[in-house]
Parts: structure tokens; C-alpha cells; sequence
């Protein structure tokens, strides 16, 4: 059973022709699309590092700073989410685009650590 407002005329979804309009003819010809010729699309060029991605760090990213000082002993503050802050403490062994691996000196483990929630690095005097 459907609503009586759905039957009405006065719906804004009940559709009706107007009244008094021309209409447009409809050709009895069908139109000719014109032939389009295929052409094999040109190969991209293979890459091996993706476009934009940086091949090597200068000076001036944290990257690089950092990689001078692999194999010292270090403390990283990172910032989880908002106001959430967690240190790990170790012996820096990789830097990455986007990340750093620590040592971990009282269990022995690598902690993996995302660097660009890196907020501080203490660096130990030798």
C-alpha cells in the first residue's frame, strides 16, 4: 500500500507534461559517430625509484643529521597522537626516509620508530 501524498499531484515527484510547450522533433536518422583509430598507448619509462622521491638526504634533513650519528647511544622522544609522549633509549643503528632503529641495551631487541613523530634526540656523549 503505498502513501496517498505519493499519488498526489502536488508531489515534487510525480512528473507531467507542461502544458503548451513545443516539443523537440526527434531525427529519424541516427547520427555517425566518427571512427576513432586506436593507438597503442606509449609505454611509461621504468622506474626503479619512484618520481619525487628523494635518492639521497642532504644537509639539511633530520635524515641525514642522524645518520652521522649512528652507533652512539641515544634517547628519541616520539609524540603519539596529540598529547601522548613515550622515549626509547638505545643505540641508533638505521635511519630511513621515514623511520630510525634503535638497540635496545636492557633486552636486546631492535624497536623500529616512525621519524616523523620524532620530536627529541638526546644524544650521549661518548
Amino acid at each position: 500500500m503505498s502513501p496517498k501524498w505519493y499519488l498526489n499531484y502536488n508531489c515534487p515527484y510525480y512528473y507531467r507534461d507542461i502544458p503548451n510547450v513545443p516539443r523537440m522533433p526527434i531525427p529519424s536518422t541516427p547520427k555517425q559517430q566518427p571512427q576513432q583509430t586506436q593507438q597503442p598507448a606509449p609505454t611509461p619509462p621504468s622506474f626503479e625509484i619512484a618520481p619525487g622521491s628523494p635518492i639521497s638526504l642532504g644537509p639539511g634533513y633530520t635524515q641525514y643529521y642522524l645518520k652521522q650519528q649512528i652507533g652512539k647511544r641515544v634517547k628519541v622522544t616520539f609524540l603519539i597522537g596529540t598529547n601522548t609522549v613515550q622515549d626509547r633509549d638505545g643505540i641508533l643503528l638505521e635511519v630511513g626516509i621515514s623511520y630510525l632503529v634503535l638497540k635496545d641495551l636492557e633486552a636486546n631487541f631492535l624497536v623500529m620508530g616512525d621519524l616523523y613523530s620524532v620530536k627529541f634526540v638526546n644524544i650521549y656523549p661518548e
